[in-house]
């Protein structure tokens, strides 16, 4: 290795000893250590965790089980286990060759480092027609490790196809520990997000999507710790998946206290159908290890998130206004403009038209499919409220649902065949919608056409792209089977959002499926923000918001502020708590604003333009977590600039209890010498302070629901030892 023997190689770097067939791949605070073996063709995990020097990397040993015949050596050691041999843990690829036979023999034939930060491992079955490259890759400035792997079938254009039934984009083994834990979260519709930690027990633990996104039920990430790591301190790692479609995060825990997470798309598997000289690329797949607690590894997700997926991530994202719980399906262009009157008038920058604008869209039962603006509700068009919302001062958005057609629409009946259904069986209706199959172009060609002219005949700024349902009865009419449409799907959702925004450079999307069903790494990938829940009951989104975090950033939380009563729940809310938690992410409003009072409107506003104050530091900020909701009387959270000048903590507490003071809230991240200043009271403390003793809890109004803002500056005056004297006793 290029790095001398006393020293770790440099950050965001790859380094290979050929003596010892060693690499090394840094980030900026930890190493991952692997060794190729030509002979036996494996390629063997060494160490995932703190650095170490490189001498040191290039004679660790590899571990190895027991040598018997009921074991597999290699088991929970592999980076990338074949189904094939004396290997009988999660494999990460799966074959059935032309003959029907699966076993698969790996030989390394080369390795090579592109750019000094991308690290390739070619392998090829000993005797089968099929290659694979093992894809590392350490993005700049992070903690972050990306993989993914590509596979080839390498025989002859007369060859028979082969099938692809498991190929993961990655096998993440850990070190041995005495325990495990397994942090992830769980739901469902409207309770998205609920963080979970259980101990891991032997054997193997899956989460997964089975409905043909990534689901409100789980997510695909991953996060284990050896049961001591808290919010702030102890060793984790974390992995998640950048797939939309159908997904599977295995997570294997040995008897020999190993634990390992093998990352895929498809829930069962796959079923991918490899011609000669075809080329599959799996999913990026992306980890990483921290030392500071479920916080670390939070902050170096939401870091990659804005450095490295995001498509314009130094972009502040707009506050919404959203028609939907205001007029539902009645939506017409004479109570838009109302609307958009009174949004302009709080300081709203974009204003989105949802559902019902379409077709015979007179309720869910018909019209999806037919995206011609509605006769009656839109006579002229959608031009001239487009118009008027650009007047107004704002950017205008509209609600789209391509993947979903209505039997009851004139698309439906062109071509029923387009749809997830088999010809011998009854289509399930869910919504009283059918899924279209985004995996045949010929679907997704229709679906680029009326949205190329949906956005460029109107002055579209914004789409929320929206999908109500999951799949049932994939494959039929399209000739593929389910499992390969489970995954394939997603990327043609992929592609045409691609497409699309190469098309209209400054349009801006957000992504949604009922609320948080298709969150994930690949989606964030071609959209803005995403929706996070249908809930919008400002107390429960605390909890919701509180699980997204664990992963993905503020900065694309769309969060809005609804009626009260919540039309979900019914709970009656104060309007500055539900401004308070909606300001935690991308601010959005979505209540009738034609029934709120004078004063409300009034309160409104300060409150908008209190958000775009601290709006930089909320969606480009360092995220704290300083109190988890549920676990205590208040939750909290802190965004801090990345200077440490500025800090905004956010405080809620959802309902009142007799029993002591809350002690204060150490703040974190804050420069210990300077001096900051409550930009409300003029209080005043040191950093030290803020972090040692705390920042004491602001008053909060009597009752629940109450909550408060408190916003603090670096003066410039750094603490001085002589400016304030104490006797002693």
């Amino acid at each position: 290795m290029s790095a001398t023997a006393s020293s770790p190689p440099p950050p965001g770097s790859v380094q290979f000893d050929e003596a010892s067939s060693t690499v090394m791949l840094r980030t900026a605070a930890s190493c991952y250590v692997l060794r190729v073996d030509r002979t036996e063709g494996a390629v063997r995990h060494v160490h995932w965790g703190a650095p170490v020097p490189a001498a040191d990397a290039a004679e660790l040993p590899v571990w190895t089980g027991h040598d018997d015949s009921f074991e597999g050596r290699r088991d929970g050691v592999e980076e990338y286990p074949v189904d094939g041999g004396a290997r009988f843990g999660v494999p990460a690829l799966e074959v059935r060759f032309a003959d029907g036979s699966s076993p698969v023999e790996p030989r390394v034939e080369d390795i090579r480092i592109n750019g000094g930060n991308h690290l390739v491992i070619a392998l090829r079955d000993r005797s089968r027609p099929l290659a694979w490259e093992l894809h590392y890759r350490v993005p700049s400035g992070g903690d972050v490790l990306e993989r993914w792997t590509e596979l080839t079938h390498t025989a002859g254009p007369d060859a028979e196809p082969l099938h692809l039934t498991r190929c993961s984009s990655a096998h993440w083994p850990l070190p041995q520990r005495p325990g495990w834990r397994l942090s992830s979260v769980h739901g469902g519709w409207s309770a998205e997000n609920r963080l979970e930690r259980t101990a891991l027990t032997v054997g193997e633990t899956t989460l997964t999507s089975r409905r043909g996104h990534t689901g409100h039920h789980a997510n695909p990430w991953v996060v284990l710790d050896a049961g001591h790591a808290d919010e702030e301190q102890g060793e984790t790692w974390a992995t998640a998946l950048a797939t939309s479609g159908s997904w599977r995060l295995t997570v294997q825990r040995t008897a020999a206290r190993r634990a390992g997470v093998v990352a895929s798309e498809g829930h069962e598997g796959v079923e991918i159908p490899l011609a000669p000289g075809q080329r599959y690329v799996t999913p990026i797949s992306v980890a990483v290890y921290g030392t500071g607690g479920f916080g670390d590894v939070s902050r170096a997700f939401h870091a990659y998130v804005r450095r490295h997926v995001l498509p314009h991530p130094d972009e502040l994202r707009p506050v919404l206004y959203n028609s939907w719980e205001a007029t539902s399906f009645e939506v017409g262009e004479d109570n838009q403009r109302a609307l958009a009157r009174r949004a302009a008038s709080l300081g709203v920058e974009l204003f989105v038209v949802d559902d019902g604008w379409f077709g015979a869209r007179d309720d869910d039962r018909a019209g999806l499919g037919d995206w011609i603006p509605h006769r009656r509700r839109f006579a002229r068009g959608l031009r001239p409220l487009s118009d008027e919302v650009h007047r107004l001062g704002m950017s205008f958005g509209i609600w789209v649902e391509p993947e979903m057609v209505n039997a009851d629409s004139d698309l439906f009946r062109a071509h029923p065949d387009w749809v997830l259904h088999l010809p011998d069986r009854t289509a399930t209706e869910l919504r009283h919608q059918l899924v279209l199959d985004f995996s045949r172009p010929e679907v997704t060609e229709w679906a680029y056409g009326w949205l190329h002219a949906l956005v460029g005949d109107n002055g579209v700024d914004f789409l929320k792209w929206d999908f109500n349902r999951s799949f049932t009865e994939a494959g039929g009419h399209g000739g593929r089977p389910a499992r390969q449409v489970h995954v394939e799907h997603a990327r043609g959702v992929h592609r045409l959002l691609d497409r699309l925004r190469a098309a209209f450079p400054a349009l801006r999307i957000e992504g949604c499926a009922g609320g948080g069903g298709r969150i994930d790494l690949g989606i964030l990938g071609r959209t803005d923000q995403v929706w996070t829940s249908d809930n919008t009951d400002a107390v429960d989104r605390l909890t919701i918001q509180h699980g997204f975090s664990q992963v993905y950033p503020a900065g694309v939380m769309s969060a809005w502020v609804t009626d009260s009563p919540n039309p979900l729940t019914g709970r009656s809310v104060p309007l500055a708590f539900r401004f308070h938690s909606a300001m935690a992410g991308v601010l959005g409003i979505g209540g009738d604003l034609t029934r709120w009072t004078g004063p409300e409107i009034e309160e409104a506003a300060r409150l908008v333009q209190r958000y775009k104050d601290i709006r930089p530091l909320v969606q480009h900020g360092r995220l704290d977590r300083l109190l988890a909701p549920g676990e205590g009387l208040l939750a909290a959270v802190q965004y801090t600039d990345a200077e440490a000048r500025r800090t905004a903590v956010l405080v809620w507490r959802s309902s009142t209890s007799f029993g002591p003071a809350h002690p204060p809230l150490r703040l974190r991240g804050l420069d210990p010498a300077a001096r900051y200043r409550d930009e409300d009271t003029g209080a005043e403390w040191s950093g030290a302070t803020l972090a040692g003793y705390g920042l004491p809890v602001p008053a909060l109004p009597d009752g629940d629901c109450a909550s408060a803002l408190v916003v603090l500056h670096r003066t410039g005056r750094p603490e001085s030892e002589g400016s304030r004297s104490m006797s002693p006793w």
